[in-house]
């Protein structure tokens, strides 16, 4: 369908466009307030800063799409195939995208604040700088996603998978992550104030220079984890596994540690010292 036959039909009042194919179309800037998209075909398209607040497309095919700057709020993506899409920049607020497909896509500055992504797939998907604010990721697939500096501060994570996950400088506050796999996965410089980590797995984690104020990491297992220069006020370790871990320079001590097989000397204000049975809690 030609772009001009589209627009005289949404200009008529006409608002179901469902199963159309628009595949490699430059729709750039368009306004489709409110349509219906479901099944539609916008492989290759450009939609770059179009206006589709509140359309339907659920079961759409998007793959390589441009949205870039789009207008999504408040739409449905309900198992949109988004694999390698453009959205780079997309308001996307209250948008409903559970089940959808968006592998290797370019999410970074995206706005997804109170979006709902339960079982979506990000898997090695680009989220740097993302407002995922308490949006719902149950069930999603982060695995090998880069999300550098994202804003996840009171976001649903139950039972999301995070294996190779880049959350390097992430804002993370008030998250629930209890007895989740975050083994080796990179926190460097992150923002957890608050957050739940009791009985995860973070073999080997990396917390140099991480913001970790009232972080309960209760039963954890911290094996090899670096907290170097990391901010550990009021943090509870009670019962974590800590061997070998790397806490050298840390800028407050843990309110509590009660912990097993601890291998390493904390240095506090460039003197270090060894832990004992005393400062642990234990004996």
């Amino acid at each position: 369908m030609k772009v001009s036959q589209l627009l005289q039909r949404y200009e008529q009042g006409e608002r179901d466009f469902s199963g159309i194919d628009l595949s490699g179309v430059d729709l750039q800037g368009i306004t489709l307030i409110g349509v219906n998209l479901k099944n539609a075909n916008l492989t290759g398209a450009n939609l770059s800063r179009a206006f589709l607040t509140k359309s339907d497309l659920s079961e759409a095919k998007l793959s390589w799409t441009n949205l870039n700057f789009a207008k999504l709020s408040g739409c449905k993506f309900i198992e949109a195939d988004l694999t390698k899409a453009n959205l780079n920049g997309a308001f996307m607020v209250d948008a409903k995208l559970p089940r959808a497909r968006m592998s290797g896509a370019d999410l970074s500055y995206a706005n997804l604040r109170r979006s709902n992504l339960w079982g979506s797939n990000f898997c090695g998907a680009t989220l740097q700088k993302v407002n995922l604010r308490q949006a719902n990721l149950s069930g999603a697939n982060l695995n090998w996603a880069n999300l550098y500096e994202a804003r996840l501060t009171g976001a649903k994570l139950y039972g999301a998978s995070f294996n190779g996950v880049n959350l390097s400088q992430t804002f993370l506050k008030d998250v629930d992550l209890a007895g989740v796999d975050l083994e080796g996965v990179d926190f460097s410089g992150a923002r957890l104030g608050g957050s739940n980590l009791e009985g995860a797995n973070l073999v080997g984690a990396n917390f140099q220079g991480a913001h970790l104020q009232n972080v309960n990491f209760q039963g954890a297992n911290l094996t090899r984890a670096d907290f170097t220069e990391a901010l550990l006020d009021q943090t509870n370790l009670t019962g974590a596994m800590l061997q070998q871990v790397n806490l050298e320079q840390v800028r407050r001590k843990p309110r509590k540690i009660k912990s097993v097989g601890i291998e390493t000397k904390l240095r506090q204000n460039n003197h270090p010292f060894s832990f004992s049975d005393r400062w642990l809690g234990v004996g």
